[in-house]
């Protein structure tokens, strides 16, 4: 196969002949993969709950808080998973959420947002910015830290855009990783590559094409945060990026302008890796990686 020719490190092997499948199933896929929401239950050290938000014209956002049996943080963290804005979130994604709310010690909230194409942008981060919402409300002295892979990505950062305008607390930090940023040309990571496992130039046409399906819905800079007129208020962000992704070179601008802007943006460009790398959880370089991410969110929500 065509993405064999790149040096994937051994960790992320299985995920070279792995790729999503953008075809006409993809509403039976969203069933199927939904069911993961109902199967989560308190574990022996975070306890899952099922709650519904308070969401846009009188309809409501179905949601999962994890609570640490052993709160160690005052604050909370805001997740929204990837998936091209079109795929329920996956078993990793659950299992990222707990580890967060285990080992940083704070309440992680996870909208099961509306997905496209049935319901496309601005939808989405809609539902994100109604979650948000609702922790500044039912924990106003707390700090909110947001994060988000790939498209989840996108709409942590449409988050803390909305928040701006919509005159909320702005989020304390943003954790981003391997995030899509939005229409910033053509990069090299977007011309080199069309045919890289997990994601690539050819999906994202896909992804985006049931995504933005009216150009004159919502406004453009929560769809694309990279063309967002001012950052003002932002956070200092924590972003990591894949060797092998379309969307590395997009993420690396993004930190760019954040630093133009004054903002603190720490910046882990991997190597030997694909799109999607946190699926290989036992990975060592995954799991460091994530001992990152949580000494930065530690340190934010003190």
């Amino acid at each position: 196969m065509p993405h064999t020719k790149y040096d994937i490190h051994s960790d992320f092997r299985l995920l070279s002949s792995l790729h999503p499948p953008l075809n006409g199933s993809i509403r039976i896929i969203q069933k199927l993969m939904r069911l993961q929401f109902f199967l989560q239950r308190t574990g022996r050290t975070v306890r899952a709950e099922r709650i519904r938000i308070p969401g846009e014209a009188g309809r409501t956002v179905r949601a999962l808080l994890y609570t640490p049996k052993e709160e160690k943080m005052k604050g909370c963290l805001l997740f929204c998973h990837g998936g091209g804005y079109a795929f329920p979130a996956a078993p990793y994604h659950y299992r990222l959420a707990r580890l967060y709310a285990e080992q940083v010690g704070c309440r992680v909230l996870f909208p099961d947002y509306r997905l496209a194409p049935g319901d496309p942008f601005p939808a989405a981060p809609e539902d994100c910015f109604a979650a948000y919402r609702w922790l500044t409300e039912k924990a106003p002295d707390s700090p909110v830290a947001v994060c988000g892979d790939s498209a989840g990505g996108t709409l942590a950062m449409a988050v803390c855009l909305m928040a701006a305008d919509r005159r909320l607390p702005a989020p304390c930090a943003q954790l981003l990783t391997y995030p899509a940023v939005g229409n910033c040309g053509e990069t090299e990571s977007l011309r080199l590559y069309t045919d890289t496992p997990m994601c690539n130039t050819k999906d994202m046409e896909r992804y985006n094409a049931w995504y933005v399906q009216d150009e004159a819905a919502g406004k453009p800079a929560y769809r694309s945060p990279i063309e967002a007129d001012s950052y003002d208020g932002f956070p200092a962000a924590y972003i990591e990026t894949a060797e092998f992704d379309c969307l590395r070179d997009g993420a690396i601008l993004y930190a760019e302008k954040l630093r133009e802007n004054g903002i603190e943006a720490a910046l882990y460009n991997t190597r030997g890796t694909v799109h999607g790398y946190d699926i290989m959880l036992s990975s060592g370089i995954v799991k460091e990686l994530i001992s990152r991410r949580i000494a930065f969110l530690k340190s934010a929500l003190r």
